[in-house]
């Protein structure tokens, strides 16, 4: 069975030309998301790929319907072949049911993982450049040095609750134990 999947970034926007192409495809069941790609929560999407039994494909109109990210993409792909359903893109004339399109779906992954090294690369490049500048990568400490000697003398006196000290000081229970920890290690 194909199942169509379309979706129009507003409400604005008229999905009847997905529409039509995904019925002429032969799906017997389309679902049609208001809401950008980008945004990962789209409740029809969801409903179709439940509906899905194995054996089955999920159809597109065009590749960027299903998600703008490169990674979501893949990923849906990759589980759909998991559970033994296809995929296949209409305008890009994709189907992963054949080994054509398989391939296809593979180089869109090599691609991907290219990509996110490329990206991991120029990060730490950059990073180290920042570092050779005098600069510090990072958040902003919470608590200053003197606050952190209150925090550990009223910690250690034994005479304040951890929430206490927690709402005093305004941090959470595991910046709390962080600043214990460290305090510890120096010891």
């Amino acid at each position: 069975m194909k199942i169509g999947y379309a979706r129009v970034s507003t409400q604005d926007q008229n999905e009847q030309l997905q529409v039509d192409a995904l019925k002429q495809s032969g799906c017997e069941k389309i679902y049609v998301d208001h809401a950008s790609g980008a945004k990962e929560d789209r409740p029809e999407l969801i409903k179709a790929l439940d509906h899905l039994r194995d054996g089955d494909a999920l159809v597109v109109w065009k590749l960027d319907r299903l998600g703008r990210s490169l990674k979501h993409l893949i990923d849906v792909i990759h589980t759909l072949e998991e559970e033994g359903k296809s995929f296949h893109s209409l305008t890009e004339g994709m189907d992963t049911s054949t080994p054509g399109g398989k391939m296809i779906f593979h180089v869109f992954g090599a691609l991907g993982e290219f990509e996110r090294d490329l990206i991991r690369e120029r990060t730490n490049a950059g990073l180290k450049a920042a570092r050779a500048r005098g600069r510090v990568g990072g958040r902003k400490a919470k608590l200053s040095p003197s606050k952190v000697k209150q925090l550990l003398k009223m910690y250690n006196s034994k005479e304040h609750t951890t929430r206490e000290l927690r709402d005093l000081f305004g941090i959470s229970q595991p910046t709390l134990y962080r600043y214990i920890n460290e305090a510890k290690a120096i010891v």
